[in-house]
Order: C-alpha cells, then sequence, then structure tokens
C-alpha cells in the first residue's frame, strides 16, 4: 500500500490529480456544482480519498458515476473512495434522507438489495430509525455492520452526526415503484457493472490466489509471527472444496458459501428414535461465530471422530435460517481439515517471563496459569513467573501444570508497595508552627518537569499564623499551551501571551520566598518543577519542604480522600477563583487548621510531626506503586505468604498493600523486581527525579523492568509523552541507572492474555465494568524470543539480547524448584483418638448386633477401621464424634451430609444415623440378625415388611440403606474423608467455638472460596457488551466470547461452614495465606487466602454447615414434647403426603390446585421435585430416596430417567437416581468390583457427558461383556452430577422427621 502510494505520487503530483478531475467535472452540466477540494491518502483505511463539495444535492448514483469517470484517468489509484461534502440542510427534506440512505446501502451492500425494498428511515433529532419490510432485515442489517457504514457516510458527506439507534420490522410496509426503480437503477449501472465476468482460466487462477490469500487471513491469529508447526490436513469431501473463503460475519442469507475457522464445541444428539444423529458444530474465524449441523445416518461415522473441539477446518455449506434455534445456522455440505498454523518460539536462546498475570488477577487477566504455563513449556522456556496483582491465589493450578508440561514455574506476585520510609518533614532545620512559611502553588503545561514548563506560580507569605503577603505572576512557555492543560486550568494563551518569561519569574519568586520554609500539597510535584528550573539556572536550592498532603494523611486518618478541595470542605476553606495563589491560600489555611489541631495533641514543631505517622496509617493513605515479588526457595515462599496475609489483613485499603519496610523485612529468600510504568523508578523518572534520586530508589530491588512501547502507549495518548522516542529513551534510562549499579535489567511483556486476539476478551470485561478506555488495549500478549528482540532493537543486538534473554535466565537461574505443598496430608495429632474411636465403634456394633460380630459385619469394620488408623483418619472421625456428643448433649439433632453415611464406622461412632450396610432385620431384646434379604426387592430396611425375632419373639428392627464404603473414601480408602455435619443454624456458632477447644483457636481457620465468572454470568456480561456497542450475536458467536472471559476471579469468599485445622507446631504460612473474606476488614473471620479446593488433601477441614432442618426439629420437639429419633420412616399417613393431601385434611383447590401435602416439607416443595413426584407417586422411602438423589443431580431426570420410565424401559426403581446406583448394579450384573468403581466415578463427575474419559470405551465394553443393558450405558453418557445416596437418606430422615410433625 505504502509502495502504491508512493508511485502515484511519483505518477501525478497534486495539481495535476486537480485537473484530471477538474476536466472530468466540466464535462457534465450536473457536475459544475461540485468543486475539488484534495486528494488524501488514508493509513487507517489502506486507501485514497477523494474530497470534494457541493451547495447543492450531489446523489449517490451522481458520486458512483464520478468515481468510474476518476478510477479511468487515474488508474493507478485503484482502491479510492468518493466523498462531497454538501450542506447538513439539503438532507432536512426526509424524502431526500430516505433516498439518499436508501442509494447509499444499495451501492455499499447489495446483499441488502431485497431488503431495502420497502425500507423506510425516520428522523427523530439526532437519531435515525430504519423500519424494514421484512422479517429478517433488522439482524442481516446489524451483522453486515451497515449502520456503522451509514453513519460515517452521512457524517462525511453531510456533517451529520446521527446514530442509528433502533431497526425495526413493518410486514405492512409497501414497496413503491420509484423506489425499486432508483434501487435497481444503482444497482444494474454501477455494482454490477463492477464484477465483469473473468474468461475460466482467469477465474480458476483467481480462484486459487483468492483461496491461498483467504487461508493465510483466516489462518489461527497465532501465526503472525515466529515458527510455524503444521498438522497434517485429512478431508471429508461431500462436495468440492475449492473456491473463495468467506468470512463468518460477511455471510449472506440463504448463500452457499466456503468458511475456515476453529472448532469451538461439538454436541451431539441421536434423532429418530436413535437411529441417526445430529451433529452441531460451533466455528469461528474471529471475524464471527456460526453453528454448523449436519445430519448423519445411523450412530457411527467418521465425521463424528474428526471433528472436535480446537481443531480448524474448512467447511462448504448453506447459511440458512433455523426456525427451531431461531437464528442462521450453517448447514454442512462438505469439511476438510486444514492446516492449523501454531506460533512457536523457535529462537535458539529464549526467554523467560518474569511478569505475567492469570485469571486471578480480578476481572484484569483472562488467561489461565495452566494455558501460560502448557504455551511457555510448548516453547521450550525454561520457566515462567505467576505474578498476580496483590494475590497469589493461582500457584496451585500453576504448580499442577508445572508438573504436567515439566517446567519450572517462578512463583511470584506484583505487589501493591508503599513507601513508609519517607518522613512528612526531612528539613534540616526544625521549626515551630509559628515560623515563617511560604505556602505555593503552580500551574504547568504538563506532568513532566524535564519537558513541560510552568505557567503561574502563587505563593502566600504564613507567619505567627497569619497570612501577611501573597505572590502571583504568569510564566510566558516557549511551547504554547495546550488544550487539555486551558480546559483543566482556565490558563489561555491570551493570558500569557504578556508575561515574562519563566526566568523572571523564578528569581522573583525566590525573592519573595527566601530562606523560609516552602510549603505545597504533594509537594514533590511543585518542588520538582520549581528545584528543576532553578538549578538550571544555577541557582542554589537549600530550602526546607513541608507537604500538607503528607500531614493531612498522618493527621486525619478518618478520612477516605485527601485532595485539597476535600480538605477544604472538612475544614470549610473557600478557594474563590481557580488561580495558583487562590490555592495557594487555601492550602496555607488548611495548614493553619491542622497546625492548631496539632498543637492540642502535643505536637509544636515540624520534627515533631514524624511522629505522627505509622506503617499502617501511611499504606492506607499513601500512593501504592506496583513492585514484582519473586521466591527463590521455600523460606521466601513463606516469606511471601506472610506478605499476602499482612496485606490483606494489617494493611489493606482498597486494596492489599505492603509498607516497604515490611517487605524489607521478610526479603529472605525473595527477588524484588521494579515492576511495570506504575512502579516505583518509572514514575520518579515520569516526575522529573534526577539520577541520584533514581540510583536511591533502586538500591531496594534486585534487578530493574523495562516493557515493550505498546504497553505504554497510553502516556503519549494522555499527552505525559511526547513519543516512541522518548518512551525508548525512558527505557535506555533505566538501563543507564541499572548499570551504574551493577543491576540487571529484565525486559517483560506484563502479559494480561495468552493470544494477541484475546484483547478483545480483555475490553469485554473492563468496558462493561466502567473503564474508558478499554476499547484501546495495550498489546499484553505472552510473545516469543524474537518477538521481544524485535521491540527492544532499538537498544542495540547485544543490549537487547541481554535484557530479553539473557539477564532473565539469569534471575530464573536462582530459583529453586519449589514444591508449593508437604506431599503429605498434615495431619493434627490428638493423643488416643484412635483407640477411642474403635473402642466405641466395636462396642456400639456389639451392643446392636451381639458379641461375636456377624462375619458381614466383622469384617466391614475392621476393614473401614484398619483403613482410617492406617491413614491417618482417626482425628477426624474422632473431632466429628465429639461434635455430635456435644450438639446432642446440648439438645440439638444434627444431621450428616455428602457421603458420611457410606461409613458403617461413622455409624458406629454416632456421626451419622444412616446404617449403610445392606437391608436386614435386627433384635433390639436379643441382637439376633437377618441378613437374608431380597436387595432387588427392597431399596432399605425400612420399606420390609414386619418381622419378629424367631428366637425371643420381640419385633425386629429392620434397617440398612445398603451403600458401599468405597463412596466415602474411595476404592482403597485412600481418600481424605470430607465429613459434612449438619448443624441447626442457631447453634453453629457453638460448634465452630466448640472446634477451636479441639485443636486451639490459632490453629483453626475458615476455609477460603474464589468466586469466578461462570458460563450464565459471562454471556450476561457479552450481551451487555453486545448492548453497548448496538451488536446482534448469534448463539456460537456469544459461546465463544463468554468461554474467553469465563474463569476470571470475581471475588473471594468463605465455605459455608468449613473449617481448616493446622496441626500443633507449624504455621499456616506453610500452605497458605490468610486473609479477610471478600476483603471487608470489619469481619471477624480469617480465611485462608487458596480456594479450599484446590489444597483438599493438604490440610483436613471440618464442614460445620448450619441447616433449617435440626432447627425446626428443636421447635417441634419444644412445643410437642416428642423424641425425633422414635419417629417412624414408614409412617402411611405420613407417606401418603407426597401423593395426596388427604392427610392434611384439606383438597387441592383449597391450597391452588397442588395435589400434594409437600409444600412444607424440605427437599419436596419445589416445584421441579413435585413434578417428579406426580410423574412417580412414591409409596416407600427407597423410592423418596432415589427422587431426592434425582433431584439433586444434573441431566439425571429430564432427557434421561424420565424417558427410561414413560417409555417403559425401566422403573423408579431401576434408573440411574444416585451414584451408588451405578456401582451396586454394576457389581451385581458381575462387572469387576475394581472396574465398577472407576465407572462410577467417571460418571458422577460428567466426565462421560463432557467426552473427557479416556478410557470410556473400555469402560463400556466391560459393562456389555457383563449382559448390562444398553439403556442404562446411554444413560451414564448423559449424566453431568450426581448425588450419593447416603447424603439422599440424611436429607430424606430429616424430611420424613419434619413432615410427621
Amino acid at each position: 500500500m505504502e509502495a502504491r502510494a508512493a508511485n502515484l505520487q511519483m505518477a501525478y503530483t497534486q495539481s495535476g490529480v486537480r485537473q484530471i478531475v477538474e476536466n472530468i467535472l466540466s464535462r457534465k452540466k450536473e457536475n459544475t456544482c461540485i468543486r475539488y477540494d484534495r486528494l488524501a491518502y488514508s493509513r487507517a483505511r489502506g486507501q485514497y480519498v477523494l474530497f470534494l463539495s457541493s451547495q447543492e444535492y450531489v446523489g449517490v448514483a451522481q458520486m458512483l458515476e464520478l468515481r468510474r469517470a476518476v478510477a479511468a484517468q487515474l488508474p493507478e489509484m485503484q482502491d479510492f473512495r468518493v466523498v462531497v461534502r454538501q450542506p447538513a440542510a439539503l438532507l432536512e427534506d426526509a424524502l431526500l434522507l430516505e433516498r439518499t440512505v436508501r442509494e447509499f446501502l444499495v451501492a455499499e451492500e447489495p446483499g441488502l438489495i431485497p431488503f431495502l425494498c420497502p425500507c423506510k428511515v425516520a428522523r427523530q433529532g439526532d437519531f435515525l430509525e430504519i423500519i424494514f419490510g421484512r422479517e429478517l432485515a433488522p439482524e442481516l442489517f446489524s451483522r453486515m455492520q451497515a449502520a456503522q457504514k451509514v453513519e460515517r457516510f452521512l457524517e462525511e458527506s453531510y456533517g451529520l452526526e446521527l446514530k442509528i439507534r433502533k431497526l425495526t420490522c413493518d410486514l405492512n410496509a409497501e414497496q413503491t415503484q420509484k423506489e425499486s426503480q432508483s434501487a435497481a437503477q444503482i444497482y444494474t449501472r454501477f455494482v454490477k457493472k463492477s464484477a465483469l465476468p473473468k474468461r475460466p482460466e482467469q477465474r480458476r487462477s483467481a480462484q486459487r490466489e483468492q483461496g491461498a490469500q483467504a487461508r493465510a487471513a483466516g489462518a489461527a491469529p497465532e501465526a503472525s509471527q515466529g515458527g510455524r508447526k503444521q498438522a497434517p490436513p485429512r478431508a471429508r469431501r461431500a462436495r468440492s472444496m475449492e473456491g473463495e473463503l468467506t468470512k463468518i460475519a460477511d455471510l449472506l442469507p440463504e448463500s452457499e458459501a466456503i468458511i475456515e475457522g476453529d472448532i469451538l464445541f461439538v454436541e451431539t444428539r441421536l434423532i429418530r428414535d436413535g437411529k441417526d444423529t445430529l451433529l452441531t458444530f460451533g466455528i469461528t474465524d474471529y471475524t464471527s461465530s456460526i453453528k454448523c449441523k449436519k445430519f448423519l445416518k445411523g450412530t457411527v461415522d467418521e465425521l463424528l471422530e474428526q471433528i472436535k473441539k480446537g481443531k480448524r477446518f474448512k467447511v462448504r455449506g448453506r447459511n440458512t435460517y433455523d426456525a427451531y434455534a431461531r437464528e442462521y445456522t450453517f448447514h454442512v455440505l462438505g469439511v476438510q481439515e486444514t492446516h492449523k498454523t501454531e506460533l512457536m518460539d523457535e529462537a535458539e536462546h529464549k526467554r523467560v517471563e518474569l511478569h505475567l498475570h492469570t485469571t486471578m488477577s480480578a476481572q484484569d487477566g483472562v488467561s489461565s496459569a495452566e494455558a501460560y504455563i502448557a504455551r511457555a513449556a510448548k516453547w521450550g522456556h525454561r520457566a515462567v513467573a505467576i505474578t498476580d496483582h496483590g494475590v497469589v491465589q493461582a500457584f496451585p493450578e500453576a504448580a499442577n501444570a508445572a508438573k504436567k508440561y515439566g517446567i519450572k514455574v517462578i512463583f511470584g506476585m506484583e505487589a501493591y508497595l508503599v513507601d513508609d520510609q519517607k518522613k512528612i518533614y526531612k528539613g534540616a532545620e526544625d521549626r515551630s508552627f509559628l515560623d515563617e512559611f511560604i505556602v505555593f502553588d503552580i500551574e504547568t503545561t504538563g506532568f513532566r518537569p524535564d519537558s513541560c514548563e510552568i505557567i503561574e506560580i502563587g505563593a502566600v507569605r504564613v507567619k505567627n499564623g497569619e497570612i501577611l503577603d501573597t505572590f502571583g505572576m504568569f510564566a510566558r512557555p516557549k511551547k504554547g499551551i495546550p488544550y487539555e492543560i486551558t480546559k483543566l486550568t482556565g490558563i489561555t494563551e491570551a493570558m500569557v501571551e504578556d508575561a515574562p518569561e519563566i526566568e523572571e519569574v523564578i528569581e522573583k519568586f525566590w525573592a519573595f520566598a527566601g530562606d523560609a520554609c516552602l510549603v505545597a500539597h504533594n509537594a514533590d510535584f511543585d518542588t520538582a518543577f520549581v528545584f528543576k528550573k532553578s538549578q538550571a539556572m544555577g541557582i542554589e536550592v537549600k530550602s526546607d519542604v513541608l507537604d500538607t498532603l503528607a500531614v493531612a494523611r498522618a493527621h486525619l486518618k478518618q478520612l477516605k480522600s485527601f485532595k485539597l478541595n476535600k480538605l477544604g470542605d472538612y475544614y470549610g476553606v473557600s478557594f474563590g477563583h481557580h488561580r495558583a495563589v487562590n490555592d495557594a491560600e487555601a492550602t496555607a489555611k488548611i495548614m493553619l487548621h491542622m497546625f492548631a489541631e496539632l498543637k492540642q495533641k502535643g505536637v509544636q514543631t515540624l520534627q515533631g510531626l514524624n511522629t505522627l505517622a505509622d506503617a499502617k496509617s501511611i499504606a492506607k493513605s499513601a500512593r501504592p506503586f506496583h513492585a514484582i515479588i519473586l521466591c527463590k526457595n521455600k523460606t521466601g515462599l513463606v516469606n511471601l505468604y506472610k506478605l499476602v496475609s499482612l496485606g490483606h489483613l494489617e494493611y489493606f485499603h482498597t486494596r492489599p498493600r505492603i509498607p516497604k519496610s515490611v517487605m524489607a523485612q521478610h526479603r529472605e529468600g525473595l527477588i524484588f523486581g521494579s515492576a511495570c510504568e506504575q512502579g516505583e523508578i518509572y514514575r520518579a523518572i515520569l516526575e522529573g527525579a534526577d539520577d541520584a534520586q533514581l540510583e536511591e530508589l533502586a538500591a531496594f530491588y534486585d534487578y530493574l523492568e523495562i516493557q515493550p512501547h505498546g504497553n505504554n502507549a497510553f502516556l503519549i495518548r494522555e499527552g505525559r509523552v511526547a513519543d516512541e522516542e522518548e518512551l525508548s529513551e525512558i527505557n535506555r534510562r533505566i538501563c543507564r541507572i541499572a548499570s551504574k549499579r551493577g543491576m540487571p535489567v529484565c525486559a517483560t511483556t506484563d502479559a494480561h492474555f495468552l493470544n494477541e486476539e484475546d484483547a478483545y476478551f480483555r475490553q469485554i470485561l473492563m468496558e462493561t465494568t466502567g473503564f474508558k478506555d478499554a476499547d484501546q488495549q495495550a498489546p499484553l500478549f505472552f510473545k516469543t524470543t524474537a518477538q521481544m528482540l524485535e521491540d527492544f532493537s532499538y537498544l542495540g543486538e547485544q543490549k537487547a539480547m541481554e535484557v530479553v534473554v539473557e539477564n532473565p535466565n539469569a534471575i530464573a537461574d536462582q530459583v529453586e524448584q519449589i514444591e508449593l505443598f508437604p506431599k503429605e496430608t498434615a495431619m493434627p495429632y490428638i493423643e488416643n483418638a484412635d483407640k477411642e474411636i474403635l473402642e466405641r465403634a466395636y462396642a456400639k456394633a456389639k451392643r446392636l448386633y451381639g458379641d461375636p460380630l456377624p462375619q458381614i459385619i466383622q469384617q466391614r469394620l475392621d476393614k473401614e477401621m484398619g483403613s482410617i488408623i492406617r491413614n491417618g483418619f482417626a482425628v477426624l472421625y474422632w473431632s466429628a464424634m465429639k461434635l455430635v456428643d456435644k450438639s446432642m448433649q446440648d439438645g440439638y439433632l444434627v444431621g450428616s451430609r455428602g457421603s458420611v453415611g457410606s461409613s458403617f464406622a461413622a455409624f458406629a461412632d454416632d456421626i451419622t444415623e444412616v446404617n449403610p450396610l445392606p437391608p436386614h432385620y435386627r433384635c433390639p431384646k436379643c441382637q439376633h440378625y437377618d441378613f437374608n434379604v431380597d436387595r432387588e426387592k427392597y431399596g432399605c430396611g425400612v420399606d420390609m415388611p414386619e418381622a419378629y425375632c424367631p428366637v425371643c419373639g420381640e419385633k425386629y428392627i429392620a434397617d440398612g440403606f445398603d451403600i458401599p464404603f468405597e463412596v466415602f473414601l474411595g476404592l482403597n480408602a485412600e481418600k481424605v474423608p470430607d465429613i459434612d455435619l449438619n448443624f441447626s443454624g442457631e447453634y453453629r456458632p457453638r460448634a465452630n467455638k466448640y472446634v477451636e477447644e479441639l485443636f486451639g483457636e490459632e490453629y483453626v481457620f475458615r476455609a477460603g472460596t474464589i468466586s469466578a465468572i461462570q458460563e450464565n454470568t459471562a454471556k450476561g456480561i457479552v450481551r451487555k457488551f453486545a448492548e453497548m456497542h448496538n451488536m446482534q450475536l448469534n448463539s456460537a458467536e456469544l459461546e465463544r466470547l463468554a468461554m474467553g472471559i469465563s474463569g476470571v476471579k470475581k471475588t473471594t469468599g468463605q465455605h459455608p461452614g468449613g473449617l481448616v485445622i493446622v496441626p500443633h507446631g507449624r504455621e499456616i504460612y506453610e500452605f497458605s495465606p490468610i486473609q479477610k473474606p471478600a476483603d471487608k476488614m470489619a469481619a471477624d473471620t480469617v480465611t485462608t487466602h487458596f480456594d479450599f479446593n484446590s489444597m483438599h488433601d493438604i490440610l483436613i477441614k471440618l464442614d460445620i454447615l448450619g441447616h433449617d432442618n435440626p432447627t425446626m426439629i428443636r421447635m417441634l420437639q419444644d412445643l410437642i414434647g416428642f423424641d425425633p429419633l422414635k419417629i417412624p420412616l414408614n409412617d402411611p399417613k405420613t407417606m401418603s403426603l407426597f401423593t395426596s393431601t388427604q392427610a392434611l385434611g384439606i383438597t387441592p383447590e383449597q391450597i391452588r390446585g397442588v395435589t400434594l401435602g409437600t409444600f412444607g416439607i424440605p427437599e419436596f416443595g419445589t416445584p421441579a421435585t413435585m413434578s417428579i413426584l406426580k410423574k412417580t407417586k412414591p409409596k416407600t422411602l427407597s423410592e423418596l430416596i432415589r427422587i431426592s438423589g434425582i433431584s439433586h443431580g444434573t441431566d439425571v431426570w429430564k432427557g434421561n430417567a424420565e424417558d427410561l420410565i414413560d417409555s417403559g424401559t425401566a422403573p423408579l426403581s431401576g434408573v440411574i437416581c444416585t451414584r451408588d446406583d451405578i456401582m451396586n448394579h454394576l457389581v451385581h450384573k458381575g462387572v469387576e468390583h475394581k472396574m465398577a468403581f472407576f465407572i462410577m466415578e467417571s460418571v458422577r463427575k460428567g466426565k462421560w457427558a463432557k467426552g473427557k474419559e479416556k478410557d470410556q470405551q473400555k469402560m463400556e465394553q466391560a459393562m456389555r461383556d457383563a449382559g448390562v443393558e444398553e439403556w442404562f450405558i446411554e444413560s451414564c453418557r448423559k449424566i453431568q452430577y450426581m448425588f450419593p445416596k447416603a447424603h439422599a437418606v440424611a436429607y430424606v430422615v430429616m424430611a420424613l422427621r419434619i413432615a410427621y410433625c
């Protein structure tokens, strides 16, 4: 394009172009009103623009005619636009406006022609409404981004800033003959003729060329730079795949096209009674996305194996409207796997990234730690650092990923550093509050004393607590006053036109100030300008300085803001006119108010002010800088955890701040870097610090950091830096400072996203949360060595290699391979805990079943207790046993949750009332038992008929819920037990306190949680973004954009009842930092910094949950005086509530037509559960348990168990309802025990449904070999999540007790 511009300039001068255009205009009478203005080249659009003007109306057809004539005379221009500027008043005629818009659209987007007649355009103020006569037109108009083109055309041609606010459809709108003729005329004369047919050989050649160009343009965005790695193509040819590629964003309705892109997701659904398959997949080329559909004969097809998420395909198909999906979908005619081009780092010597942000940098980073680490490992990088803003919550994921990909992770953080070592008053001479002070203020042309100028100085003299004299002068700048400064200060060029130059003003200021102490608000800014200019003039500066900002921060700790106007509001000080002398006077009055209050505190002199400040108050009020902290070893990791904890607990104010002195105290094992433009060094340079000051600041760090120009381009936009050359000079200066001190300089990307195109995801997040410049994203992506060397080439080849490759690798060499967590679970130790649980369990078992114990019980109890004690889990059972005992003694029933009911040892230790043994009878008098029960017929003991002991005649107790122990602790009982207990909500605080009594308050912490953006929330955010930009997204593009922001951290919290126990003699900092939940400093609770799920097997967790059921039972017990443990669980009237209202003595009509009596029964009063009850009509406890399991699972009922029951394939007792059903059924069928367990675990986690189980085919074959039904296997494939049976039993038992009352 640049070459083309040069060629045109060589061929024609501006005067030559002007002459050619004027000759063309003079040939036709209708063109004589048009005048030539200029020819310009638009770099942004890569084309020429011919600007003309006319005071009379020039229609679109006339413009196109002109363009054709000019193109014939100036063939070198090739692609150019003609803009005829016309008076806006011409389009006040509504009909003329409508005609102009319609004709422009016909010329610009001929694909819209069928939708533009009829088409009405209505203007309302600064907004347009376009009314189409066809239903699909508004959506198509938006997808083609025609609104922006119309708005640009009207602004360029008529100066009208009109926005298209509304697109509507009126099917009754009629097309006039005139409308149709004008549209047809433009299309026939200009649009259609512009695409002349080519000869066959030309067409084939053009198609090959266009296909190659399209493949290059449509390749994955990663392919922009660096080396390439290509996967072999694989084809399925239903139709020819040759032809020009169409961007997905440019697809026209009801048209056939070829698109190319990456697969976003794949879905399959059986249709026609399971005989055929509907394949649906999303594809994106990053201009947009679309759903593709293909109907396949049968259930086996090579396409099902070929189309996988993440692969790249070329797809031929037809873009048709899908009435079911209510959007356009791409109906597949043929597919071909294409080369997926990947960006690779092929440098011989590779860099190491030391500054990188993951999704744990809340609402800022959009790529996961694993994604970065996988990329670094793939590129052959030796190490990569994780440095999120103020947190280390990505460490667990990073540690796992590092092991997975075989790369060293450098654990680190970008800290919010505050300088608490800076004194309020650093003067050599102590002064009383009654001494003489010169309070001054300046106005400047910018922020940088080395490149900006002073344009006004105002000052007042204060002595003995009174304002005695004033000084005020303008200074004439050499470079003029920027518009933004005039807006900010009110100072215009005219006001300073006759002012003296700054040298004269400075001399007069010092004559006024003398040797008095200088005072200013944010004095570093004012003194930097004045002192720098004075020194340049040869004036020796010896003045002491007092900063009222520092005094206010130390004295007025209760204020949230210390800006001058806020302090003025606090003290009732008015500012008058916004001149420097007025601000100086206001500052002086505020200073005198503070002096008066400080005297009452006993502070009389300026040196005394230094006693006011403490690290905590400074940390909460001072401006924070960024600093990088990297861990060298395990000692450093513990120290980093302590710093994170202190930042969150002691010094938190809007963000976790860390005082510089505190960082220094915990420096062992850590490496400090100077960070980005928000670091101390870079900020000091921007604020005019000299080299001596920079060297003093640099002494705190182990290395200095520089970043690419793109990271700091916003400084140019804001006017704080002149251009890229100045950015280069700043980085060169940092290198010089480091060289003087013998320190390394490291170049980093400050990555916030993995790929360059991922900036769009960050823009979505930032725009929807109110960031104004979010659409100007810096290129903060993870770069190759070659890309970084290119970014720093201005330093010279040798220096660039040093800062990009050598120094970061040297830093990485200092870092050890750190094991994030201990290899074994850190179990607390309680003396004799194993003995207590053992004795109690066997005592209860013998009390219920006799001595000696039945073999089935002896074997199970021996197995469970052996595993529990051998694996060190005795203390967990002991603590749960103690908690239940305490609650029961205090009169509150406890319900168990989760899988603990799978453990007979837990039942025997009175932790749960769920007996997991197979259904059986036992005699309460002589301990006789009978396990000879039909387990297929009876799902639990409660459902069995009454029976009597054949030995003593006592009525049997029917017991047992048939739950395998493996559900709780795994196949080999190696899983750390997760014992959840439901306490009464009003009793839970007492239970928490009792845990602290058992283990020690300093060893008990709440389990932390991390809340991230979930899929539905992400879609809501994307919809909001689309509304802000007047975009219409189809479901595939919505899915793509939502996937891009899903998983980004929102906030932190606390587990509803989880308490983490640290063993005696060990610190929490060995395992995790600590913080307040959601950073709410008023909260009494302290949680783990890590989400407990990431450290589940590292520390033990007790779940002390609050629930309404125990509270309700306690209230009912107090009201009617019954023993809840004696309530029968098979009471007929109680059971009837689940099928009718008769037992309540009311009719459905009295409760709005509801036919069930379960409204007030926990777990069974929701509409979803009641619909299951109506369909299944349960009569037994085991059926209620199955329904509870169904209602708490995901994809267990709808489209699964419900269909099986409706079709008569299986009854409620036969379908899968809880995870235990899978293992029990498979073992019963003869599947090997171990295989049955792994199948259960895989299915209940949704691995089959999500296609993430690599051994699924092997598992399915094992099931078929054992004769497991095909419908059972198909049911397993659909399940996303399953409830444990023990949990369902506990819920139902509690619910029945409440229902009984």
